[in-house]
């Protein structure tokens, strides 16, 4: 039988929602071990002078817990 616990991140990038998604994994991915999945529950952008200047995700990472 196996737990898993939830936490949430924010991550960001200047190219897409998808590219701050996996900058969101990778990051969490090196203190936190398990990683099964994850699920955007909101998306922003930053707009800068009238332009996107950033893509921003909140999302939650689901893992097992050793």
């Amino acid at each position: 039988m196996s737990v898993a616990k939830v936490i949430e991140i924010t991550a960001s990038s200047p190219t897409s929602f998808a590219e701050a998604a996996k900058v969101g994994i990778t990051k969490a991915a090196e203190t936190v071990h398990g990683i099964k999945g994850a699920w955007v529950s909101e998306q922003h952008v930053v707009v800068e002078n009238d332009q996107v200047a950033e893509f921003r995700v909140t999302m939650r990472i689901s893992f097992v817990l050793d």
